[in-house]
């Protein structure tokens, strides 16, 4: 019986769709389900949940709920990473508040930019701790990693861990399914190649698969500009595809804080000429916040039935593909061993891979188009230099990867930099090892 543990599985909602996903392939319908969060009332509705999935699909798997991160994991086929460190509050309220002072404005601030630093601050430590236990209690495990700041922790852990990891987004098939629908075509007639890094990925080939051939579809992307038609929403996606000549996987306001262009305190005109929602990620978790008790309560009863529908997470194709040898191909997060050539060896890339019974076969890329890389570049440093942080416990690092961080440099100076990264090391407290 294959085991799949869920850590941090008090991400209900999220928990529920890979479980819906995973369970309605028939080769895994009796997997064991491990669910561990160390919130003992979350992970008792996801429980709750996970048993409902059953029932709604008829199946019987054998479903574990624990506090206990060991047990959890103890002979683990597959690790799925799904939790934030220091969660909404104080974690993410201190990423915006505290550079908010300074007059630096975030949308997301959990991949990038002193947001996404300080988070990988608080966030590498713990899942090199699971990567410990991994390798004492399931060492042939493959861990699915769908925490941010995903690069960073890929990276991290690539450093440091034998424990076979690949990062997962769903930016790639996300963005592509909304470029469809632009284009008025079926997502399904829709292929395509895409590579970078994560958030930072760009569609090399997007085309359209018809009986009579293949057709380019990026000229028909230029005209959605020539005609007038772009989406409110996604003002800077196609500014960034009319200046740089290709299509970014993230979305509008991720991507405006990775770049120095588009948020700046002193042009208002640039934030609504490109509609971009500060503070975006706040207004969510609020949202999610006031709605959660009516959910959860939806959740538990025992008079609401489940419905289960597929989503577009990659996490049971990988498991599903490894265990039946059924080849598949998904976009993962792995080490750049040769697979990208003009990006640096080592760092996170986002590339196709291969998966069937030999597990996660990323693709050689080559070169990219010299100006994607060398935009990749800038945040590859920032990267780098906190992964550097995190492992050494330098706080110099810090310092020198807020400073090459593309928005926070367009608008904070030196002094101004290292001044806000001692304030939010301060506030952080105990959520943070000692830095020197």
């Amino acid at each position: 019986m294959v085991k799949i543990t869920f850590i941090g599985a008090g991400s209900t909602v999220f928990a529920q769709n890979l479980l819906g996903d995973i369970l309605s392939f028939p080769e895994l319908a009796e997997a064991h389900i491990a669910l561990h969060d160390i919130d003992p009332e979350r992970l008792h509705t996801t429980e709750i949940v996970a048993r409902k999935i059953a029932q709604t699909l008829d199946v019987q798997p054998t479903i574990t709920a624990t506090l206990d991160r060991q047990e959890a994991l103890a002979g683990a086929d597959y690790a799925i990473g799904m939790f934030q460190v220091a969660g909404y509050k104080p974690g993410t309220v201190l990423d915006f508040e505290i550079p908010k002072k300074y007059g630096l404005r975030q949308t997301i601030a959990d991949t990038l930019g002193i947001g996404g630093i300080m988070r990988g601050l608080r966030t590498i430590p713990v899942l090199l701790e699971m990567t410990q236990d991994m390798e004492e209690l399931c060492p042939d495990v493959l861990f699915l990693n769908y925490v941010n700041p995903m690069a960073m922790n890929c990276w991290a852990i690539d450093r440091v861990s034998s424990i076979k990891t690949v990062g997962l987004c769903h930016s790639v098939q996300g963005t592509a399914v909304q470029l469809a629908r632009d284009l008025q075509i079926p997502p399904e007639e829709i292929n395509y190649l895409c590579a970078g890094i994560n958030h930072m990925a760009f569609y090399l080939k997007f085309e359209q698969v018809t009986p009579d051939g293949r057709i380019d579809l990026y000229p028909r992307l230029h005209q959605v500009i020539a005609d007038g038609r772009v989406p409110a929403w996604n003002r800077v996606r196609y500014e960034v595809l009319k200046r740089w000549g290709y299509f970014v996987t993230e979305s509008s306001e991720h991507f405006s804080e990775y770049v120095p262009w588009f948020i700046k305190r002193d042009r208002p005109d640039l934030i609504k000429e490109y509609n971009i929602p500060l503070d975006e990620y706040i207004s969510r978790c609020e949202n999610q916040i006031a709605a959660w008790e009516q959910m959860k309560e939806i959740l538990e009863s025992e008079d609401v039935p489940l419905a289960v529908e597929p989503s577009l997470e990659y996490g049971s194709l990988i498991i599903h593909s490894r265990e039946t040898g059924q080849p598949r191909v998904i976009y993962g997060n792995v080490s750049n061993n040769g697979l990208i050539d003009n990006l640096p060896q080592g760092c996170c890339v986002e590339v196709p891979c291969l998966v069937d019974h030999n597990g996660i076969q990323p693709t050689e890329i080559g070169k990219l188009p010299p100006q994607l890389a060398a935009l990749m570049r800038t945040n590859i440093n920032v990267q780098e230099l906190t992964v550097e942080a995190a492992l050494t416990r330098k706080r110099e690092y810090i310092y020198h990867a807020a400073m090459l961080d593309p928005h926070t440099a367009a608008e904070l100076d030196m002094a101004q930099i290292c001044s806000l990264v001692d304030n939010l090391l301060e506030v952080h407290g105990e959520w943070l090892p000692e830095y020197r």
